[in-house]
């Protein structure tokens, strides 16, 4: 199943992986490099109306998000906003945090907001083969974890 919030974010392009009732995307504005989005596929518009079962598999994939990016992008902290500002289906936006920068397919990723908040407005937008390449990459490190 899919819904609205999936398909702004660009699924199925830009999707990494399924697990139970979630799907992690990329997110192709990059704040930090791995900037992830985790979207719940349950018909649910507020946090309160996702199943149980997605409340499982929810712990689940923060388990595996968390050894993927780790892995990826060496974070020291890492960030789960739940905004539903705008996109009202439940999900979260995965921002990995870290003082400096980061590089990647010689684009460097510096976190903005470090120490405070993320700064959501700054970073590198992905397109074409840039986000076709980070998604294959989280794909496979995703397979390995």
């Amino acid at each position: 199943m899919t819904n609205a919030t999936l398909e702004k974010f660009g699924f199925p392009r830009t999707a990494v992986a399924e697990i139970g009732r979630w799907t992690v995307l990329v997110r192709p504005k990059q704040p930090t490099l791995g900037s992830l989005v985790l979207v719940c596929r349950d018909e649910a518009k507020a946090f309160s109306e996702v199943s149980s079962e997605a409340f499982v598999d929810l712990g689940r994939a923060v388990s595996k998000i968390e050894r993927v990016l780790k892995a990826h992008v060496a974070y020291e902290r890492i960030n789960y906003l739940m905004l539903m500002m705008v996109d009202p289906d439940v999900h979260f936006h995965v921002i990995p945090r870290y003082e400096g920068t980061r590089e990647r397919a010689g684009a460097v990723y510096e976190d903005k907001g470090w120490p405070g908040p993320p700064n959501l407005a700054s970073g590198i937008d992905l397109e074409g083969e840039a986000l076709d390449a980070l998604v294959a990459e989280l794909k496979s490190r995703w397979a390995e974890a």
